[in-house]
């Protein structure tokens, strides 16, 4: 009996430390009053409401969705073919190109963005918008080539093999067989890449210029000279989107078993 009340108390501090904060935010986000508070003061929707008539955040929001999609589908096209390579062939330097690849999770985010800004927009001119979209596409490669990996590694290669034999080319057997078969994974990776790149700081933070800024970013520079509960709206908004979309991908993709 000590035990089972013991562990139903840790468990109960563990959910009050990881879900406290939403919590908090949430509650902050519906305040009545004019500044950012907790416990709120009254309840009302109106910050919420404020989020859309928001100039920068609407602008902001476009942008990181454009990085977060466009930069998750570069990586699982260098991904996808990563990820068939290390699973169908023995190279002698697999292991090195898996680490190679994991090294953007490896590095802080903060040198990655250093560096992009130091070696490629300032000497060479780099569009800010273009370094964020190779700087987004780096970060999420390492999700794409793990996810697609451990879906590739679960198939069977003699279903590709017989494929080949009755006629089909390579290519055709990988785009009708292959693909179809581990598309549970790649589109559990897009997610997994899309919500990474989506509530990306460090190098985001580096790259942005005048009108070019990320979400979270222009929620920072928002907090500088505004500390009204908008702010906490937005992030709780953006909160429920991420759990909303992890939610549907369980519910019908069972992520899970891939992340």
């Amino acid at each position: 009996m000590t035990s089972r009340f013991l562990s139903a108390f840790v468990l109960s501090i563990v959910m009050l430390f990881l879900i406290g904060p939403f919590l908090i935010i949430v509650a902050a986000s519906l305040s009545a009053g004019d500044n950012l508070a907790f416990p709120p003061q009254g309840l009302s929707f109106k910050w919420v409401l404020k989020v859309f008539e928001i100039e920068s955040f609407r602008a902001s929001f476009a942008m990181s969705m454009m990085l977060a999609i466009l930069g998750t589908l570069a990586a699982l096209a260098i991904g996808i073919p990563v990820s068939y390579a290390l699973a169908r062939y023995k190279m002698p330097f697999g292991e090195t190109v898996r680490t190679i690849v994991s090294a953007p999770i490896i590095v802080p985010g903060i040198i990655v963005g250093l560096a992009l800004l130091r070696y490629l927009v300032i000497p060479l001119g780099f569009n800010i918008s273009f370094a964020l979209f190779m700087a987004h596409t780096a970060l999420v490669l390492p999700y794409a080539v793990r996810v697609v990996s451990a879906s590739m590694v679960n198939l069977r290669g003699d279903i590709e093999e017989a494929a080949v034999l009755l006629g089909c080319s390579r290519l055709g057997a990988f785009s009708r067989v292959v693909m179809p078969s581990i598309r549970g994974g790649i589109l559990a990776a897009f997610i997994l890449g899309f919500v990474t790149s989506f509530n990306q700081v460090p190098v985001s933070l580096f790259l942005s210029g005048p009108g070019v800024r990320t979400l979270p970013i222009d929620m920072l520079a928002y907090l500088e000279t505004t500390y009204d509960p908008s702010v906490a709206a937005l992030s709780a908004l953006l909160a429920f989107m991420s759990i909303g979309i992890v939610f549907l991908a369980e519910r019908f993709l069972g992520f899970s078993r891939y992340v």
